[in-house]
Order: C-alpha cells, then structure tokens, then sequence
C-alpha cells in the first residue's frame, strides 16, 4: 500500500522547550486517525508541518506525489464580506474543473452541510457556522487527506453529529484518509480507527493504536502499567547492585569493574524512566464546596427571556440544590448562556435580568461563574499574577500555597511564570480560570464552556472533581461523554422558546428528533447568481442542464426519504440510537434539498415560460 502521507525523525522546539522529536507517523488510504496528547505537546505544529505550514528542526515529511489536501485550521478565516456560496467558490476557482462541475460542488456542499441562507455574508454567521463552513471549504475541493485541528470548535451538539455523520458517510470523491486534532472522546470513539497520541512519557515520542479510542485506553493502560513494572524491577536491580558497592574493597577488584560500569548504566536507565513516568502529569483540580446544609440554593419561577422577538424561554421553574448537576442542553443561540447569565447575576444589582419571573437566593449563597468567553481573563499581566493576584502565594483551603507549587499543581513550568498570558495557549488560559475558581469556596458553580481547549488528561480530571463537588453545578458543555459522566440531569432548549427537563442527553436527542420529524425546518439554499451572460427569461445552457435533470432528481429524494421512514420504524434502529441518528441527519438534509428542488424547478419552469 502506498503512502499518502508520512514522516520520519520530527523534532521541533521552540527556544529552549522540545514540543516533540523523532516522531514517525504513516498516513495509509483508509486511515482515519485521532491525534491526541497534552496541552503544549506539539499536535497542532506537528499539523502545520505536514500541511507545510511550517518546517520541522529536523527529520522528514513524504507526501505522494500531486496529493491534494486540505486543512482546516483552529481558526477559520474567510472573506468576511462575501457569502457563503462567494467563499466556496474562492476553493474551487483553480481546479481544473468547468464551470458546471464547479456550481455542483459549492450547491451540494451547502445543502449537505443544511446552510439556511447561503448568501448570508459571513460576517453574520455564528461561530458554528462559521465551522460548518471551514469544513465546507476543505472538502469541496475533493482532497484526498484532509487534516482538521479541532474540529468540533464552537459547534453544537447538533453540528457535532452533522460532522460525525459526514466522516462516517463521505460524499463520493471524499478523502481517502483523515488526520486530525480533537479532545472530544464520544467525537473520537464515533470516527475514527487509529489512535495516536504525542506526549514525552513515550520512549519513541507518541503512541500509536490502532482501532478505536476505547481500544486506545485499554492498550495505553497495559503499557503504562508495563513501564510502572520496568521501573520497579530496574529500582530492585539498582538497590541490588548499590549494596554490592558499599561492601569494601575487596569486593571491588578489577575483575569486577563491569559490574560498577552496570550500576551506574542501571542508574541512568532507571532515572530516565522515571521521568517519563512522572512526566504523564495531571491537572491538580479539586473545586472547594462550603459545607452548607441548606437543601435549596436557589429558586426560579415563571424565568422568561428574549431579545427583540420570540422568547429564548418562557415560564422556566428552576430549583438548584446540593448534589444537583444540571447540564443544559441546546443549539447555539436557544438561550443556554443567556440563562447562565441571569443565574449568575441573581441577587446582584447589575446584570442580565430575566423579562418575567422571579429568583430567589438562600442566604449568603456564593456563586462562582467560568465563561466560555473568558472576559475575566486579564491577558496583559503575566502567568504568576494571573495565578496569584495578591502576591507570591496563594490560599487553598486553608493553606498558603506559594506560586511556583500552585503553578505545578496546574502543569505549569516554573520558567513560565514570567510570561505574558497572551502568549499561552488556550488550553493553558482555560486552567488559569479553573485555578482561580478553585480559590473561591462556591455552593452553586456555573460552568460555561469549561472543556474548550482542554487536553484529554485534563477533562479526566475535571470530570472527576465535578462530580465530587458537594453544591449544585448548573453546567454548559458539548462533550457528550462529559455530561453522561457528570450530569444527573438535563434542562434541554428546543430553540423554539421552550424548555424541558431530561434524565439524560439520549432522552434529549431522541425528543428533538421526534420534532424535527414533525415539524421540519425549511432550509431553502438559492441557486448561484446568475452570470452575466445569463438574460431575464431564457435559461443559460447551465441553468438548461439543471432543468433537464430536476425531475430525476426529485424523485429519487423523495423515494429515498420515504426509505428511510420505514427504517426509522423498524424497532431494532429505534433501539439503536447511532443509527437512528444517522438515518436522522439523512432525513433532515434531504427535506432540506427537496424544498430546495422543487423550489429551484418552480424557479426556473417560470423564467423558461417567460422565454
């Protein structure tokens, strides 16, 4: 089999700090690989170099020869004020391909990534759909290896099985092969076949496995238990070996030389896998409770919200009490930050109000907020004030804590104290806030967004403490394996202005399938402008083709559709919540394109009457 892409001895370092070295990774037709491993280990420059975005210190990246790929980057740029349909045209305008081919591509792309309004300027867009976009823009040009750094950024749950849909069903003429970046572990155990993971606790550099992500956590839990037991037995040789040495000098003899020179190598060997060992570290985070007995914190009645139009929610009863951990479930824009905001600011003069409705507070109740856009991030100062305000120290739980400890606990270098928080990741500006919450003892937490940009290590432990947090924990996330962990239940927005209660992000799903089965939403996508040769009243020869093969096309939706009622009946996929989603999205995008059809063919059966 021939490779699409592979390197062999990458190294990279930035001033004095190694991101990675010798690292050899093989790309093969078919692969669909999950690149993992801890904030500041290099994923996303390991990435760039591939794409050559940027250059390795050393070692060597092979790409086959005329590979086409495509990146999707972090950040998304774009023509801001051209639309969507402008921006996908600006990727396919240098293939070699006509004019036709080039019209069907863009079209198909949007309506399979359910664009409502395609000639929306981007600037318009939400950060989801600006993503959806992103990754419209790589896959319209067909590449064979496409590589995505985080893919599931900014989109909702709903996005996020739009995209899971799309990588396991690809368009034909899709990707051979797919590397990417992403944190999201139900995100990675749904795609992808191989595993790879960049940390220096590997001897060789990464980890690679193939198979799934639960395939991955078995075998990494083999190896790193195999090299716990290398280091006890190489601590036994040392101890051994260090005995024979301090026995005098008659046991010394030159004939005996070797076994000195063993000692010392068994000493060096030790030490070196120990630090591997140790250099696996996790974020030290444990949120500090008040101990309060009251059994209800907080109290909302009749809660409505809006902004110039339609209510996000209306008559909402909410009641926050300890031991409760309520994940609020919804697309983007149906209201979930907007309620955090008004919890967040009960029984504060300022701040976002509810339009009707009341909440009532317990006495003295501490209420401790992150939010998803940071804004209590001064990213001037320096990390050492950023973790310690007031000086040198800090106080957790009773005790002083100097800086430098406090730094530690969230895997911050000591050499990084002085640097700007500008300069840091966002990953490491996300465990800065999750430091500082840690200081302030809360009974309510409100968590927004608290995952983005958090390494796999990290989720683990802030999974952990969440749950043993004694107050109520009202929390907004689009990790699914997240919210199954932590949440005992679930306040789900229809972004219809209602809102219900759940036990659990599956119930969830399955209510908002069974309305978007009901009520579908028209998701009509207007045909390409038409070019300048094109006159009012008579079909361009393009437009003329279009025509000629709209019934075809019609037809085979509308026959395809009723296909998949029957399949959403049978018993065993409604019990099978993967495919039922799968058959779903199917659904969903082609009631989308047949409106869109029947449409364009009413469009263009009036303009060639006119003719």
């Amino acid at each position: 089999m021939c490779a699409l892409l592979s390197c062999q001895g990458l190294t990279k370092a930035f001033g004095a700090q190694t991101l990675f070295s010798d690292i050899t990774l093989v790309l093969n037709p078919g692969d669909r690989a999950g690149l993992i491993g801890p904030n500041g280990s290099g994923k996303s420059t390991l990435l760039r170099i591939f794409c050559g975005l940027e250059t390795a210190d050393r070692g060597t990246v092979f790409t086959r020869k005329l590979l086409r790929l495509s990146y999707v980057a972090q950040e998304d740029t774009f023509i801001e004020d051209a639309n969507c349909i402008e921006n996908l045209f600006t990727a396919v305008r240098d293939l070699k391909i006509d004019e036709a081919e080039q019209h069907s591509r863009v079209h198909a792309m949007l309506s399979r990534a359910n664009f409502i309004d395609p000639h929306q300027p981007v600037h318009l867009l939400s950060g989801g759909w600006r993503r959806r976009l992103a990754i419209c823009r790589a896959l319209v040009t067909s590449p064979e290896v496409l590589v995505m750094d985080e893919p599931t950024n900014h989109l909702d749950i709903e996005g996020i099985l739009w995209l899971e849909n799309l990588l396991n069903a690809p368009l034909p003429g899709g990707p051979s092969a797919f590397l990417m970046v992403s944190h999201d572990r139900r995100f990675l155990e749904s795609t992808v076949n191989r595993v790879i993971e960049l940390a220096p606790v590997y001897p060789e550099g990464s980890f690679q496995v193939r198979g799934t992500y639960a395939d991955f956590l078995d075998k990494k839990a083999a190896y790193l238990l195999q090299r716990q037991n290398l280091e006890e037995r190489l601590a036994n040789k040392v101890r051994r070996e260090t005995e024979w040495l301090r026995r005098g000098p008659k046991a010394r003899s030159t004939k005996a030389r070797y076994r000195i020179e063993e000692a010392v190598r068994l000493q060096e060997e030790l030490g070196e896998v120990r630090g591997k060992n140790r250099s696996a570290g996790q974020v030290g985070i444990a949120f500090a409770g008040t101990q309060r007995k009251t059994k209800k914190l907080l109290v909302a009645s009749g809660l409505a919200k809006g902004f110039q139009g339609p209510p996000l929610f209306a008559d909402l009863d909410l009641i926050l009490t300890p031991g409760l951990r309520l994940g609020l479930l919804g697309r983007n824009g149906s209201g979930k930050s907007t309620l955090m905001e008004i919890l967040d600011a009960a029984g504060q003069a300022q701040g976002p109000k509810p339009d009707q409705g009341t909440i009532t507070l317990a006495d003295n109740v501490r209420i401790v907020s992150f939010d998803q856009r940071r804004a209590q991030l001064d990213t001037t100062v320096t990390l050492r004030r950023a973790l310690a305000p007031e000086g040198d120290s800090v106080l957790y739980q009773g005790n002083s804590l100097h800086v430098v400890t406090w730094a530690k606990r969230f895997l911050f270098r000591t050499d990084q104290l002085e640097t700007p928080v500008n300069r840091l990741s966002g990953g490491e500006q996300a465990r800065i806030l999750i430091a500082r919450l840690m200081l302030q003892p809360a009974d309510i937490l409100l968590l927004d967004e608290p995952t983005n940009d958090l390494d796999i290590p990290s989720l683990d432990v802030l999974e952990e403490s969440l749950g043993e947090f004694p107050g109520a924990l009202v929390l907004v996330t689009h990790d699914r394996f997240l919210l199954d962990n932590v949440c005992n239940q679930i306040l789900g927005f229809d972004g219809h202005g209602s809102a219900e209660f759940f036990a659990d992000y599956n119930q969830w799903l399955t209510m908002m399938q069974a309305l978007e089965r009901k009520t579908p939403v028209k998701t009509s996508a207007p045909a390409a402008k038409p070019t300048a040769q094109t006159k009012p009243g008579k079909l361009s020869y393009l437009d003329q083709r279009e025509y000629d093969r709209m019934e075809e096309s019609i037809l085979a939706a509308e026959a395809r559709l009723e296909e998949l009622q029957h399949l959403m009946n049978d018993p065993e996929v409604i019990a099978d919540a993967s495919r039922l989603a799968q058959y779903w999205q199917e659904q969903q995008r082609l009631q989308s394109e047949t409106e869109r059809l029947y449409d364009r063919w009413d469009e263009l059966e009036q303009r060639r009457l006119q003719g």
